[in-house]
């Protein structure tokens, strides 16, 4: 399974406003210049995310975008559903006709790669990831400029 640029810039554009969450809007723009993502192209992945009660928009001079829930609620499995589908290595739907080789491979082989999959995106929220991100920017040397 391979995720699409919507799915990882989506997932980028959450933790984002996951990090940013203190009651205020965070504009496309400024998304999209701290992580370096076409604007235009954001719009698209943050229009999904919207339409999939992730995110709520406000718009006008103070708008932009907030989470629609709390991190805690959140899942990376939630966000990547919304802007890929199913998340699955093999479509392991098989017909009726369905040989004894193909069903021994699908149960144990299959079937088990995509429960794990999904079991690891349902595992984590966007609060995770951001207490991730704080202990990885704790860790960033400070840079002072003259």
């Amino acid at each position: 399974m391979k995720l699409s640029t919507k799915g990882r810039y989506g997932l980028r554009a959450m933790l984002e406003l996951a990090v940013r969450s203190n009651g205020d809007h965070v504009s496309l723009n400024v998304i999209a210049e701290s992580q370096d993502i076409s604007e235009n192209y954001l719009e698209q992945v943050v229009s999904l995310l919207r339409k999939a009660g992730l995110v709520k928009s406000v718009k006008g001079a103070q708008g932009g975008y907030v989470l629609a829930g709390k991190p805690s609620e959140i899942t990376v499995g939630d966000v990547l559903r919304a802007l890929e589908g199913r998340l699955c290595l093999i479509d392991t739907d098989e017909g009726p006709e369905e040989n004894i080789i193909k069903r021994c491979i699908r149960e144990n082989v299959w079937d088990k790669m995509n429960s794990k999959i999904n079991e690891i995106v349902d595992s984590m929220t966007l609060e995770d990831l951001v207490n991730e991100y704080m202990k990885l920017s704790a860790q960033e040397p400070m840079m002072y400029y003259i």
